[in-house]
């Protein structure tokens, strides 16, 4: 490889934080790699690779029928956002118009701020979970995952939590680094690394040849010391936040659900305290009792998935302000795509189960936070939990504060996005309709500016 090139490469793989591999062979590989993606990125989205330089050197004006306040949820019209940069710096039904500025007349449509979802896997696709992470390559995986975020972005999806990179390791780390660089185009990030699982747990390598050694999707921590020093190697390779397993595998016979806990009361406090030490936070795929009341007790930061919480759980919910993360979507998915009829019918009686528990938990007041589980179903399609949330119980408007307000929340961003206010990241989409009348809407984008810069249009 010529030096130039090399030093381009370098360059290129130091601004994502990943180490240029010093043998001869791997670097033209990767070399390769790069460019195919790179080509990828120029010839079929050409729009993208040149939006993604810089904000417009000039204001822009934003003008539609409508506008929603999500803080006071209600529906202003007209609607118009005065943006400079990355910045909004007016909205409301009218803003001021500089003489430099560009007006963008999106007609009759709602501005809305952009998505948030809680629960993204982008390391994952449509297919057999366990297999992606056995025959495919972390650099594929990683590939496939920064098209994974430009999907969502195009659907909508302005700021992600990406829960997990499912025995990718700290790979996240490059594409969110990416992302922030300017050099993809996707949604901001909040990322946790490599989940972590005890030996034999949820995520494990389990029902294959053992003597294959197949690598769990997670990475094991077994008692309080191993998971705080889990814990420091996840940050030191840029994790934002830590994923904990703390139940599974879930069962449901005769209409009663039971799961198995992972990590004590006491380990799961450990974990809190050593992220707290740093700032972080503590995420926990957690279905139901006790370890989802050993998640609320150590005081975690949302406890994901929640299909079944005790009343003592959702009252240390409410009164700690521990979101629940209900992930519907996914659920309806693997119930709809089951591979038998048994099985699909089970899936579904788990399905109007956790329905039921969550109608309790919004009575009880626990705290929502939208998160879809997006991966093993198609990227850029996971507004439909939106719809699923209206369904099992809540209006339209909280479940789109549980999106834009309580995700900003719990992703460190309050403040800053999840509405239309001054100071705030124009992070920005349109939809046709109204979406306090129509929750569907949300499905339908068809205009996305984040930072400032318009994606779709």
């Amino acid at each position: 490889m010529l030096p130039e090139k090399e030093a381009i490469l370098a360059w290129v793989f130091s601004m994502i934080h990943l180490e240029l591999p010093q043998d001869h062979t791997m670097k033209k590989n990767c070399a390769f790699i790069l460019l195919i993606f790179l080509l990828n990125l120029y010839f079929v989205f050409p729009s993208l690779s040149q939006s993604q330089a810089s904000t417009s050197p000039h204001p822009i004006v934003l003008h539609a029928a409508r506008l929603l306040d999500i803080e006071n949820g209600k529906i202003l019209a007209p609607g118009e956002i005065l943006v400079q940069g990355e910045r909004i710096v007016e909205a409301g039904t009218s803003v001021s118009r500089p003489a430099e500025g560009e007006i963008i007349d999106l007609g009759d449509r709602t501005l809305m701020p952009g998505l948030i979802d809680a629960h993204v896997h982008l390391f994952l696709h449509p297919g057999a979970e366990d297999l992606q992470t056995v025959e495919e390559s972390v650099p594929q995986r990683t590939i496939l995952a920064t098209l994974a975020a430009r999907d969502d972005l195009m659907a909508g999806f302005t700021a992600e939590r990406d829960m997990g990179t499912e025995g990718a390791g700290s790979a996240d780390t490059a594409v969110r680094n990416a992302i922030n660089h300017g050099l993809l185009p996707g949604p901001r990030l909040r990322i946790s690394g490599n989940a972590i699982d005890i030996l034999g747990g949820h995520e494990d390598a389990i029902n294959y040849n053992p003597e294959q050694h197949v690598l769990p999707n997670a990475t094991w921590a077994n008692n309080s010391n191993e998971l705080v020093s889990v814990i420091r190697d996840q940050f030191k390779q840029g994790a934002d936040f830590i994923k904990i397993y703390e139940t599974g595998r879930d069962s449901f016979r005769d209409g009663k659900f039971a799961t198995p806990y992972q990590f004590t009361e006491a380990e799961l406090s450990a974990a809190v305290q050593e992220t707290a030490r740093t700032g972080k936070r503590v995420a926990v795929h957690a279905t139901g009792e006790p370890g989802t009341l050993y998640a609320a007790r150590a005081g975690v930061a949302s406890i994901d998935h929640a299909s079944q919480l005790s009343d003592e759980t959702m009252r240390l919910m409410r009164e700690k302000q521990i979101f629940a993360v209900p992930t519907f979507t996914i659920s309806e998915y693997f119930a709809d795509h089951a591979p038998s009829p048994a099985q699909s019918a089970r899936s579904h009686q788990m399905l109007d189960f956790h329905a039921q528990e969550f109608r309790k938990q919004l009575q009880a007041g626990v705290p929502i936070a939208l998160g879809s589980d997006v991966g093993p179903f198609q990227h850029g399609t996971q507004a439909r939990e939106f719809v699923l949330l209206v369904k099992y119980g809540m209006t339209p408007l909280a479940a789109l504060q549980a999106s834009l307000l309580n995700g900003a929340i719990l992703l460190g961003w309050k403040g800053e996005i999840g509405a239309l206010k001054a100071g705030y990241f124009a992070d920005v989409i349109a939809v046709p309709g109204n979406p306090l009348q129509d929750i569907s809407v949300v499905q339908k984008v068809s205009f996305v500016m984040k930072g400032g810069v318009v994606y779709r249009r």
